[in-house]
């Protein structure tokens, strides 16, 4: 049995998978506290003749609660009729949007939330410096995405998370009518990573993210080549079509139905493993096991965040770049991408150019040092560039 054999992808696996199970559920018990699924919204009992008092009453509400949900200014506004305050259809859509911010609130543990930003930006922060222009060796790749699975995922659990600011920022809204603010201003924080270092929150921050990708990178040798079976490259318009018909699919449904289509097999569950059902259980583990045959797949194919970092990723300040003038068309970098994105930049052809997670392998293989991740403008290969046989 050698080092890079099929075997040895196998056990590894399994290992990395136990271990993810094992040590997020002790973890997970340290955490303790508040619960991280909503309640249902809630069914109220209402009628022209109820004053705000006897509707509290009616439906649990205390006094200071109604007081924040109908902005009343003094004690004896309770004596007011709820009529006051518009249609009965009014009032439960105030008091249900109330409700929901609030239950959105409890459910959070800030401590959590607080440290793993502080952790987000420190860690972010040194991979960027250390890695922009420095190699990054397939076995420093790995050690690097284990560590993100260590911190981001294990220790510091599922929530929050990149794609929870997108799918339940629309869940939310769906089914209350009700924003968030916290969560506006995590989703504002991530795109603006997105913004200025390409989908850098997504290639080395996201839990699920992480997991993917270096399972991925278990199944490959040092040449970047498939141990157990074939690695696929998915078409570009195949999974980003996907991905926008789920996207649609999930707010339609959570606005006509206000079911979440995601929370029963959401992958991300992989971190808090005692809320996997046996169906998002077996969803997770066929996620997983294609994982070590296809780029990140929950990424490429299901994500809601994932789609709209690639929007915001158009307009990224860095991002990977090819200096034609030193290209010498051996397509090393384009063989090497675990994606069909490096053969996008690359060529150039006019074609949408798919998901960069700015890996560095495309840079890394690179004979002539052409490969950049910078803030250079990508520009066209010379007419013929690639009719050249340096290859």
């Amino acid at each position: 049995m050698t080092k890079s054999s099929p075997l040895t992808t196998i056990s590894m696996f399994i290992a990395l998978i136990a271990a993810v199970v094992i040590l997020s559920t002790i973890s997970e018990k340290i955490w303790g506290g508040k619960p991280e699924t909503l309640p249902e919204p809630t069914q109220l009992s209402i009628s022209e003749e109820m004053t705000l008092k006897d509707f509290g009453q009616a439906n649990g509400l205390t006094n200071p609660a109604l007081k924040e949900i109908f902005s009343l200014q003094q004690k004896s506004d309770l004596q007011k009729s709820v009529s006051e305050y518009g249609t009965d259809d009014q009032i439960k859509f105030l008091v249900i949007k109330k409700l929901a911010l609030v239950a959105e609130h409890e459910t959070k543990n800030w401590k959590k939330i607080v440290i793993k930003f502080a952790a987000w930006f420190s860690v972010l922060g040194g991979i960027f410096l250390l890695f922009r222009k420095q190699k990054v060796s397939p076995s420093r790749r790995k050690i690097t995405l284990l560590f993100s699975t260590l911190i981001f995922g294990i220790v510091l659990g599922a929530d929050p998370s990149p794609m929870g600011t997108v799918k339940d920022a629309i869940h939310l809204f769906g089914t209350s009518g009700a924003i968030f603010p916290p969560r506006m201003i995590a989703l504002t924080v991530f795109l603006l990573i997105v913004f200025l270092a390409n989908k850098y929150i997504c290639s080395w921050g996201c839990q699920v993210g992480v997991l993917q990708d270096v399972i991925f990178r278990l199944n490959q040798n040092d040449k970047y080549k498939a141990i157990l079976g074939n690695q696929i490259k998915l078409p570009f318009v195949i999974t980003n079509s996907v991905r926008i018909g789920f996207l649609v699919l999930f707010t339609l449904v959570a606005f006509l139905w206000g079911t979440d289509i995601i929370e029963p097999f959401d992958p991300f569950k992989i971190y808090k493993p005692l809320h996997l059902g046996i169906t998002g259980g077996g969803f997770v583990a066929g996620l997983l096991i294609l994982s070590l045959f296809v780029y990140r797949p929950w990424c490429h194919l299901f994500c809601p965040f994932g789609l709209v970092g690639w929007i915001v990723e158009k307009i990224s300040l860095t991002k990977v770049s090819v200096a034609y003038e030193t290209c010498i068309a051996c397509r090393k970098c384009e063989s090497a991408c675990p994606s069909t994105v490096m053969s996008a930049i690359l060529h150039r052809d006019k074609k949408a150019i798919p998901d960069c997670f700015s890996c560095y392998v495309c840079r890394d293989v690179c004979p002539t040092e052409s490969i950049q991740f910078s803030t250079r403008k990508r520009s066209l290969p010379p007419v013929g560039h690639f009719d050249k046989s340096a290859n």
